[in-house]
């Protein structure tokens, strides 16, 4: 008597489904393409940008404003917007406007920054604005967009970079140094606490003194 071959379709079904399982955890994010996929910078990336600004045409006026960016953690239309009757450079001194109705607020200034401000406004005595394009006026948003995804390019960034990870970058440092997360809010200018949150959540370091 011949017999029968018969395939049962569930059988295919479950194999199908085991092998895209397989594949699906073939594409699970390693650390490198977790770092692709993050939105902030590392301090140590940060000094990159501003080594590879350093080489531009005006090398210390975007050098300085990414610095200013990062300490300060201000957004591309805030640190675009930057004049210098907001700066108090004897008394160290920075008045942060913020944009989206954000609360404003007095930072203080460190030295390198002071000193690199004081040679930006002896370079532009005249200037209302603290960054200035070749054709007079502020840097616009946009211009700034593109000088920091260039700057990532030239640093060699496994990733494309762009100015808000900047202001992340402010916000995380901030927080892996064990700031207080209300004091961190109103240093960024967040109106809802639930925005710095995030910061002190996603820390790498806030369970370090655990177990000692």
């Amino acid at each position: 008597m011949k017999k029968k071959v018969i395939i049962f379709p569930v059988i295919l079904t479950r194999w199908v489904f085991i092998m895209t399982n397989q594949t699906a955890h073939a594409n699970t994010p390693n650390t490198v393409n977790f770092t692709v996929a993050r939105r902030y910078l590392t301090e140590r990336e940060v000094e990159r940008l501003i080594e590879a600004a350093k080489s531009n045409r005006h090398g210390h006026r975007d050098a300085t404003m990414v610095l200013v960016a990062y300490r300060h953690g201000m957004r591309a239309s805030e640190v675009c917007s930057l004049e210098w009757h907001q700066i108090e450079l004897d008394h160290g001194r920075l008045h942060v406007r913020r944009a989206k109705r954000g609360t404003p607020s007095v930072h203080p200034i460190r030295g390198d920054e002071i000193r690199a401000l004081r040679r930006l406004r002896r370079e532009n005595p005249t200037e209302a604005h603290v960054f200035v394009s070749e054709r007079g006026g502020p840097i616009s948003p946009i211009g700034f967009h593109h000088l920091v995804a260039r700057l990532g390019k030239a640093a060699k960034m496994p990733f494309a970079v762009h100015p808000h990870m900047l202001r992340h970058a402010c916000g995380f440092k901030l927080a892996n140094d064990g700031h207080d997360t209300r004091a961190l809010q109103h240093y960024l200018g967040h109106k809802n606490i639930q925005h710095t949150v995030r910061y002190t959540e996603m820390s790498p370091d806030r369970f370090r003194d655990f177990w000692r």
